[in-house]
């Protein structure tokens, strides 16, 4: 316990030091997509009997959860390459399931973050949505699985570069295609069975059925958490490995 709380600890240490530019990050990419697609495409767009803009938040909720959680990755690469600092780790007595659970929770605070930051410029726009149990569990779930992608991912890459790759091949079309800024069930047929492997599609349309007072998918929630535990293991895994 001790070991995954000083792991965990020395994360939110890096992000409070950053924290306002951490937080302008974090808001920039949202305020973006509001304008772009949310105030472009005007509040007499509607959705599913919903307005568009109340239709994007929260799709931006679950890109952004994604995202950040999935940046815990370029944490733990630039204490692997530049600082040396998972090199001490090694040398340190912290079992290595105490360090893939004090960084995959560094993932989901950061996750937790950004979903806030969303739901207050929501607010200011003028969107009311419901923020129940269900809401916040699906946000907790998407969180955790890209977290534990992180960190599993992190461990396999050789530099830096290969992790920026990584994102731009798996992370940025997930974040375009995943149910974002449009309803998946207008894609075709072949396409919307391709996307439903997504996870992000799972987490957009759980978190949007909670903030629309719709009754939820059972199956989204227990994919995410199936999957959630099983990339967890991964990560142990790979941590495993990358300390022999």
């Amino acid at each position: 316990m001790s070991g995954m709380l000083a792991i965990y600890y020395r994360e939110i240490l890096i992000l409070r030091k950053k924290f306002f530019r951490q937080i302008a990050s974090m808001a920039v990419s949202p305020l973006l997509y509001l304008v772009a697609f949310g105030l472009g495409m005007g509040r007499d767009v509607r959705v599913g009997g919903h307005a568009y803009l109340e239709f994007l938040i929260p799709g931006l909720v679950a890109m952004s959860s994604m995202v950040q959680a999935f940046a815990i990755a370029s944490e733990i690469n630039i204490a692997r390459f530049y600082w040396h600092i998972f090199e001490e780790f090694q040398a340190a007595p912290i079992r290595n399931i105490a360090y893939v659970t004090g960084e995959v929770l560094a993932g989901i605070t950061r996750a937790l973050f950004s979903t806030l930051i969303i739901l207050v410029i929501g607010f200011f726009s003028g969107v009311t949505l419901a923020y129940n149990f269900q809401f916040w569990l699906a946000v907790l779930l998407n969180s955790f699985v890209f977290a534990s992608l992180a960190v599993g991912l992190a461990m396999l890459v050789k530099s830096h570069s290969d992790q920026a790759l990584l994102s731009n091949f798996f992370i940025t079309p997930m974040a375009f295609l995943g149910g974002t800024f449009f309803p998946v069930d207008k894609m075709p047929d072949w396409a919307r069975t391709i996307l439903h492997f997504l996870p992000l599609t799972h987490a957009s349309s759980a978190i949007r059925a909670a903030a629309f007072n719709e009754p939820a998918d059972p199956f989204s929630y227990l994919l995410l958490a199936g999957l959630g535990v099983a990339l967890f293991v991964l990560a142990f895994q790979c941590v495993n490995r990358a300390r022999e």
